[in-house]
C-alpha cells in the first residue's frame, strides 16, 4: 500500500508497458504506455495507499534498519519501502505485491535506482509466501490482515523488528509508538517464549532463586517462591527484565534469553551478580 514516484518516464515506458487495441479505418493498432497505479485501485485484500517518504524513513529508523538486515515488505505496492531499506540504509530487501503489474512496476524502479543486487520486489500472496528469514519486517494492512499474519510473526526468531504504518495487531501491544504530522508508526519485537519454570544459579557463588513465568505476547507474570513479580515484568526480544523482592528488597534480573538459557545480572542493593538461569519446566525456549 505504499507508493513510489519517478521522473524517469522514459526509462519507464521500454521497461514496462502495457499493450492497448485501438480501431482506426477499420484496422487494429498497438500503442504503449506506462503502467501508474492509481490511489485507491483495488487489491486482493487491501487498496493502494501511497506512503509518504517522511513516514518510510521514520518506520525503518524505528527498526534499526542497518546493512546487517534483511528486511520483507508485505503488500510491497510500487517497492517503495524495499527500496528505501536498500538504498538509504545498505539492507538486503525483499517486496512481496500481490498485483502482478504493480509487482513489475516496483522491480523496473528496482532496476532504474540499480539496486538490483540488494533488492527483489516479487509477485506472490503474503499469507504463502516465507518470510522467516527476515530480520524486519514492515506492514501496511489492514489490522485483520496484521491479525492474521501475528501467528506467523509471533513464530520468528525472537527480535524480530515488526513495523506498521497505521494499523496494529489487536491485543499485542506494541513495544514502541511514534506519532507525528507525517502519520503514525509502531514497532512491535518478536518476544522470546520464557513461559516455564526457570532456576537460576549464581555463576560464582551460592546464590539461587527459583521463578515460575507466565507469558502474554512481551508481558511477564509469576512468582519467585512466595513473591510475586513486581508490575512492569517484560521480555523485548531477547532481553528480559523483572524485579522480585527478597527479604524486604528489591532484586533486580537484566538478562539475554538464548532458548532454554538466560544469562542474567541479578542487582541487589549496590551488589550486582552474574546469575545462569535454565528452564526445567516447560515452554520451548525462543
Amino acid at each position: 500500500m505504499s507508493a513510489l514516484k519517478f521522473t524517469r518516464r522514459s526509462i519507464l515506458t521500454l521497461l514496462f508497458s502495457a499493450t492497448v487495441a485501438t480501431t482506426a479505418f477499420g484496422q487494429t493498432q498497438t500503442q504503449t504506455k506506462p503502467f501508474e497505479p492509481q490511489v485507491g485501485q483495488p487489491g486482493k485484500d487491501v487498496v493502494w495507499v501511497p506512503t509518504n517518504d517522511a513516514l518510510v524513513a521514520r518506520m525503518l529508523k524505528m527498526a534499526d534498519v542497518t546493512a546487517a538486515d534483511r528486511v520483507y515488505d508485505l503488500g510491497a505496492g510500487d517497492g517503495k519501502i524495499a527500496i528505501a531499506a536498500a538504498r538509504d540504509f545498505g539492507a538486503q530487501a525483499v517486496g512481496v505485491e500481490y498485483n502482478p503489474q504493480l509487482a513489475r512496476l516496483g522491480q523496473c524502479y528496482v532496476q532504474a535506482e540499480k539496486l538490483g543486487e540488494r533488492v527483489r520486489i516479487i509477485q506472490g500472496d503474503i499469507f504463502e509466501t516465507d518470510f522467516s528469514s527476515a530480520t524486519v519486517v514492515t506492514l501496511y494492512l489492514l489490522p485483520e490482515l496484521n491479525l492474521r499474519l501475528r501467528p506467523t510473526i509471533l513464530k520468528m526468531k525472537p527480535g524480530t523488528r515488526v513495523v506498521s504504518h497505521s494499523f496494529m495487531m489487536d491485543d499485542w501491544e506494541p513495544d514502541e509508538r511514534s506519532m507525528t504530522e507525517d502519520g503514525t508508526a509502531y514497532l512491535w519485537l518478536v518476544p522470546a517464549q520464557v513461559a516455564g519454570t526457570w532456576e537460576f544459579r549464581e555463576s560464582e557463588g551460592k546464590g539461587r532463586f527459583v521463578t515460575q513465568l507466565e507469558q502474554t505476547f512481551q508481558q511477564l507474570s509469576g512468582r519467585v517462591g512466595d513473591e510475586p513479580l513486581v508490575a512492569n515484568a517484560r521480555v523485548r526480544g531477547t532481553q528480559i527484565d523483572m524485579t522480585f523482592v527478597e527479604n524486604g528488597m528489591p532484586t533486580k534480573v537484566a538478562g539475554r534469553v538464548e532458548g532454554g538459557r538466560i544469562d542474567a545480572q541479578v542487582t541487589r542493593g549496590d551488589k550486582t551478580s552474574r546469575y545462569i538461569g535454565t528452564r526445567t519446566q516447560g515452554g520451548s525456549g525462543g
